[in-house]
Order: structure tokens, then sequence, then C-alpha cells
């Protein structure tokens, strides 16, 4: 499970600097308002990091199993019953992020050629981050399921 290990640190320091850009950057939009000159890239960068921060944020929430969920309906099935319902509720997710990171694909294609009106950014890198994003949750389900089933092999509570 090393390289599992090293996607997850790389995710979360990649989260931590676009959450650190955009303080930065912020920073830096609001200090310009009392200058004579104007940062005008910064709000489109803003934008950016945190669309990326999401991205790589998002399948954290995966593996960490942070998303909202409806536990009263969790609670409502019988125990033995439970890691089948998670199971089939992680199933739907993986269905999703393949349908999602699929179309993604072709949605990182329409912005090739095409730049950011201010910092000249080819829009295929941004669009990309929704095809990324939702492989990687996908991937996450998957390990969630996976370890799932062999805690309850081991006899381990999920």
């Amino acid at each position: 499970m090393r390289p599992l290990k090293l996607l997850d640190r790389t995710l979360e320091v990649l989260t931590a600097l676009c959450f650190i850009g955009i303080i930065v950057v912020v920073t830096m939009q609001i200090s310009t308002r009392f200058l004579p000159f104007s940062a005008v890239w910064t709000e489109e960068l803003t934008r950016y990091l945190f669309i990326f921060a999401v991205s790589f944020g998002a399948p954290l929430a995966m593996k960490r199993q942070e998303f909202i969920s409806i536990d009263f309906i969790l609670n409502a099935i019988p125990e033995r019953f439970r890691n089948y319902y998670t199971a089939f509720t992680q199933l739907l997710v993986i269905v999703m992020c393949s349908y999602i990171a699929y179309y993604g694909y072709y949605f990182m294609l329409l912005g090739q050629g095409q730049r950011s009106a201010t910092m000249a950014i080819e829009m295929s890198w941004i669009h990309a981050s929704i095809g990324l994003s939702m492989l990687l949750v996908g991937v996450y389900a998957i390990i969630s399921i996976i370890d799932l089933f062999v805690r309850r092999k081991r006899g381990e509570q999920a």
C-alpha cells in the first residue's frame, strides 16, 4: 500500500498548497486596492486555485468517509447488512464517478486552444480537474469497498 500512501500525501500537500495560494493571492488582491496599480489576474487565479483545492481534497474526503451521509438509514439496517449497504452506496459512487470522469475527459478536450482571459492559461488544464477528481474519488471508493470486506473477513467492525 506504499503507492497509496504516496498518493494520499501528494493530495494532502497539493490541497494545502492550493489553500495557501488562495490566502496569498486574496491578500495580494486586497492590498492592491490601496495602490495605484491593480493585479487583475488575482481573481482568476483564486478561482483556479479553489477549483484544484476541491479537486485534490474530494478524493481525500472519500478516503476518510467525510462526505455527508444519511445515518438514520444506515442505523435502520440490521448490522449484518450494513457492509452490503455501504458497499452498494460506494458502488453507486464508482458508477457516477466513472460517468463524470468519462465526460470530464471530453470537457477537457473542449478547452484545448482556449486561453483564460487574464492569465492566458490553457483551459484544458482547468477542465482536467473534473476528470482527475472523479477518477481519484472512484479509486478511493474501490479501495473503501475492498477494505470493508477485508475487515469483515477478519471479523473487525467497519
